[in-house]
């Protein structure tokens, strides 16, 4: 896996992924587009997710929608590092097993996802859900 990050001025950076998309990140703090702190904590929602959505599909829940909602809190001092990251999914669909939910949710974050493999060796990482029945 390759990608780039070519400084545009200011504190505003393309970063270009190997698979050809862009993003823009602002190293201002998130003042014009995401910052790399807050790419990382999507990385972790969007990784964590596709482990869970799939997860659901293969064990045939009718799985229709899937939100990670993250909260993170960081070191005041720098390195502004990650201190604790808490993944909550919000799962909806017809007739989900509870069960198999807090199992994709558990398996994610404790096996299979890599970022979050990879941060949560040196922070505290949690996870919480909720089943929603769909309308």
């Amino acid at each position: 896996m390759r990608a780039s990050v070519k400084w545009c001025g200011k504190e505003t950076f393309l970063g270009q992924s190997n698979s050809g998309h862009s993003i823009v990140m602002d190293g201002n703090g998130g003042e014009k587009a995401p910052s790399p702190m807050e790419m990382v904590l999507m990385g972790a929602g969007g990784c964590s997710s596709v482990d869970v959505v799939a997860a659901l599909k293969a064990a045939n829940q009718a799985v229709s929608y899937c939100e990670a909602e993250l909260t993170a809190e960081r070191r005041e001092q720098a390195p502004r590092l990650f201190t604790q990251i808490n993944i909550h999914f919000v799962v909806t669909g017809t007739a989900l097993d509870e069960a198999l939910v807090a199992s994709a949710v558990k398996d994610s974050l404790e096996k299979y996802c890599s970022v979050c493999l990879m941060l949560g060796a040196s922070i505290e990482m949690t996870h919480s859900y909720e089943v929603r029945e769909a309308a």
